[in-house]
């Protein structure tokens, strides 16, 4: 109830806690404690943070980052008298704020917050949290494990993580990998073996007492069993161990799913279902073929729903088949023993302990295996899953520097299967070479779900195994319902030596219409043939976004040709992208992809435009522009603009011109600050003549010469940012010298 001016004053001189409460009181006398929060960042955590210029809350930055800092124990709470109140318990009161966290090395963080003084602080997280990110873990005992199970239970299975993230992890643990992997796809054990604290899941035991009744009740309509059916009145006087029995029975069966692929069980092991691997280069008689073994889900009697945003109910077994709560080990490396068939296969692991393989079977999971399918139990360590539970999923899995053995793609082939929450998945630099078809196997069956929501996928490697172009024709082939697809190679692979000739049965077949919005293909320094793309860009009439990196055109001719197919085929086509594509001497198509009335996004990075171009080249591409009212987006960053064409390039905001052009990207273009500052000069004039009026919103200057007079750099970016935003970085300009020279 203090008044304004008052409570301005008090603000800076509150604690955290008191700061934290007093927010609503600041807010109702219109007050903001931006600035203040922002201070508080400075001084506590003295570092600047990235993209600091699109944080819109500083309130929710710093307590997020504060949460994690004192998580890990890298920041003392006695190191500033704001964060040292007796009140104030650090990760209780910023909890409810982090939306965001990442575990490192030893889960040391997992350790500390499922210890039972942290109760409530897991119970605030299971609300704020919605992105769990793993970086540089290493190998953890059976006890942390035991804590990462606790965590992941509650933070995704009745929690809202939505997403899983998995760095830099060069030499994983298979165990630790595979359990991350399970429990994020919502697979995992009945709830009465999750113990916390030495009592099972209090969510888990009272959602499967409100589905215990009813499941009753549907037993009591259409009969709980043959039993029940034969006697009619006679089960109305059951004893209530028998009634529970009964529902046990009920929820253990048609309520879980089968984990079993029918379409492997029901294959002679003499008869493969052809599901092969590409070979570098050749696909099978269509490309669509080669994830031919796909899956039909069997139907149960409740349909699992997909988890995403929402808590799941948590399906329950018989307690006679619980496995020891404590041996977590064995529940990830148990193989399947079958009453007819008591497997039990061991192989040796790449570090040479003899460990049970494990690939998890799920509902419409894909073969095993590149040979074809085997009967159940076939394959060397598959885990019949009819011991586990769906829980609630999570909709995006991201794995960043993660290598990827064949069991294990196998693994995650076989939860992709039926993960019907996925919508997300980005593989990057996992050395999947010829496994990616595994992963394509589980993704097919997965799209065959009626309730699959899967929607983007991203793959980026060192080495591609097959030539870009055809891999995208297969994945189309296989996900039809993709609207974002990135597929990303730095080289080809070793053994290729160059590029092999292109498939005829795999570059003629059709590709369904697909729902494709944005593509993206970094191609290994590959030829970029239009004859190869045309079937994709007919197949995706829908197609809104093309970035086309790092390929080289096998003729002059080529560049035409991909302009023309795409003016055919793709008339939504809203944004158009070259990165390090060598566009030095395709003057003439860069002029007719600017005056594309279509486009509202163009960018040429790195392509080399003024290599060898004339004076005149870069007053045709001004005026174009200047006729182009429907261009937004221009980005040129490194292109070698210099100074000159920089000033130059101000016209295009001439008082005669019809640009609606408001973003303009000239980074790493060997700007320095003197022509900086005459290009703002010639602006400011432009918007005199024009009364002020300017559609030019944002500049981005990143990696440019401004270090080399500063005095000057900050009177232009002063005027500069009167007139629009401007974004850009204090770079070190002496790494470039090579690029100065080349200029001169």
């Amino acid at each position: 109830a203090l008044p304004g001016h008052l409570l301005r004053v008090l603000l800076p001189l509150l604690t955290v806690f008191h700061l934290e409460r007093a927010e609503d009181a600041a807010r109702r006398a219109g007050l903001s404690t931006q600035p203040i929060w922002r201070k508080l960042w400075d001084d506590v955590m003295k570092t600047r943070p990235p993209n600091s210029e699109s944080i819109t809350c500083w309130r929710k930055k710093f307590l997020e980052t504060f949460f994690s800092n004192v998580l890990h124990g890298v920041l003392d709470v006695s190191s500033d008298w704001r964060l040292n109140d007796r009140h104030f318990s650090p990760l209780l009161h910023s909890s409810p704020h982090v939306s965001q966290l990442t575990l490192c090395n030893m889960l040391q963080g997992a350790v500390e917050l499922t210890a039972e003084h942290n109760h409530k602080v897991l119970e605030n997280l299971a609300g704020s949290l919605r992105v769990l990110k793993f970086q540089h873990l290493l190998s953890c005992d059976q006890s942390v494990r035991r804590s990462l199970v606790l965590l992941l239970h509650r933070l995704i299975h009745h929690g809202s993580v939505s997403q899983v993230s998995l760095y830099s992890w060069p030499v994983p643990d298979t165990v630790l990998l595979i359990l991350i992997l399970t429990m994020s796809a919502g697979f995992w054990r009945s709830g009465n073996a999750l113990a916390y604290h030495g009592s099972p899941c209090g969510l888990c035991r009272e959602e499967d007492k409100a589905q215990s009744q009813e499941s009753a009740q549907e037993g009591a309509e259409r009969g709980c069993n043959a039993e029940q059916e034969g006697s009619g009145g006679e089960n109305q006087n059951r004893s209530p161990k028998e009634a529970d029995a009964c529902m046990n029975s009920v929820l253990s069966g048609p309520r879980s799913p089968p984990l079993q692929n029918p379409a492997c069980e029901e294959a002679s092991s003499e008869v493969p279902c052809g599901h092969t691997s590409i070979q570098g280069g050749s696909c099978p008689h269509s490309c669509s073929e080669q994830l031919s073994c796909h899956p039909i889900p069997r139907k149960t009697r409740r349909r699992v729903k997909p988890a995403g945003g929402r808590k799941r109910r948590c399906l329950r077994r018989s307690r006679g088949h619980c496995a020891d709560p404590e041996d977590l080990y064995d529940f990830v490396f148990t193989v399947a023993r079958e009453d007819n068939s008591g497997l039990l296969d061991k192989t040796r692991t790449t570090e040479g302990e003899n460990t049970e393989n494990w690939t998890s079977s799920s509902p419409g999971s894909p073969c095993t295996g590149h040979a074809g399918c085997k009967k159940r139990g076939g394959p060397a360590g598959i885990l019949s899953l009819k011991a586990a539970h769906r829980f609630r999923s999570v909709s995006t899995l991201e794995l960043f520097s993660v290598p990827l053995t064949g069991e294990t793609c196998r693994t995650l082939s076989n939860l992709l299967s039926s993960w019907v929450s996925l919508e997300n998945l980005v593989l990057s630099y996992n050395g999947l070479n010829a496994n990616i078809s595994c992963i394509l196997s589980g993704l097919r069956a997965l799209s065959r779900h009626p309730e699959c929501r899967f929607r983007a996928l991203r793959v980026s490697d060192m080495f591609s195994h097959v030539p870009c172009m055809e891999l995208v024709r297969c994945i189309l082939s296989a996900l039809p319902q993709l609207h974002t697809l990135s597929v990303s190679f730095d080289l080809k692979n070793q053994l290729e030596g160059s590029r092999p000739e292109a498939n005829p049965g795999c570059s003629e077949a059709e590709i369904p219409e697909s729902c494709l919005e944005v593509l993206e293909i970094r191609f290994p320094k590959e030829p970029l043939h239009t004859a190869f793309l045309l079937p994709v860009l007919k197949a995706s009439k829908s197609l809104q976004q093309l970035s086309l990196d790092s390929a080289t055109l096998p003729c002059p001719q080529e560049l035409g040709l991909l302009l023309e197919v795409l003016k055919e085929c793709t008339p939504s086509l809203k944004k158009l992208s070259f990165h390090d594509v060598n566009l030095a001497e395709h003057q003439k198509e860069v002029l007719l992809l600017l005056q594309d009335p279509g486009l509202q996004e163009i960018t040429f990075s790195f392509c080399r435009l003024f290599e060898s171009s004339t004076a005149e080249f870069l007053s045709e591409i001004i005026n174009t522009v200047k006729r182009n009212s429907s261009l937004k987006s221009l980005k040129l960053p490194g292109n070698r603009l210099g100074n000159h064409r920089l000033v130059a390039l101000a016209d295009i905001f001439s008082e005669d011109s019809s640009s609606s052009l408001c973003q303009l990207d000239v980074s790493s273009n060997c700007i320095k600050p003197d022509g900086l500052l005459e290009f703002t000069k010639k602006l400011e004039g432009h918007i005199q003549q024009r009364g002020g009026q300017l559609p030019f919103t944002h500049l981005r200057l990143f990696q440019n010469w401004l270090d080399q007079d500063a005095e000057t750099a900050q009177e232009a970016l002063r005027r500069l940012k009167a007139v629009c935003s401007v974004v850009n970085d204090a770079w070190d300009s002496s790494q470039a010298f090579a690029d100065y020279i080349s200029v001169m």
